[in-house]
């Protein structure tokens, strides 16, 4: 009869394997014998009204009354946000590369940078030019559209 054809290797893998298997039964054990203990009060934990977490129970003096229906949970409609004012706004062309086909314009008042595109536009502009334009909601952010030289 053959022989079993158990290698050094294999031997080797098998000690590792159930040794590991004894630490972790170890481990186990001691886990069970340091544990307070598995009952519910143990193992509860409380809110405090700045919201962390504590093991003592709430103040019910510092309670607070919360109308349910008041919660909003989700993103308000686009309709409950105020909209801008449409009237053409003025500023300075500070940067606008024709080859590549957009730009960049400071409003005159408020000092904002815009995006501007060659789609946008209505006259040619060149940096340090005087413009009007209107506001329209892009991708990344406020886009200057209409774009008119002064």
């Amino acid at each position: 009869m053959a022989r079993a054809q158990e290698t050094f290797n294999k031997k080797e893998k098998e000690k590792k394997r159930l040794k590991k298997r004894e630490e972790k039964m170890k481990k186990k054990e001691a886990r069970k014998a340091n544990s307070k203990g598995g009952d519910f009060e143990n193992m509860i934990a409380y809110v405090d009204e700045n919201g962390h977490l504590t093991d003592t129970p709430p103040d019910p003096s510092k309670k607070v009354k919360v109308d349910a229906e008041s919660i909003v949970i989700g993103i308000p409609k686009k309709e409950d946000y105020e909209e801008e004012e449409v009237a053409d706004k003025t500023g300075k062309v500070s940067y606008f590369d024709t080859s590549k086909g957009f730009g960049f314009i400071i409003d005159s008042v408020s000092q904002e940078k815009y995006f501007v595109h060659v789609s946008g536009l209505i006259d040619e502009v060149l940096e340090n030019d005087k413009v009007t334009f209107e506001l329209e909601k892009g991708l990344k952010g406020m886009n200057a559209v209409r774009v008119k030289k002064i």
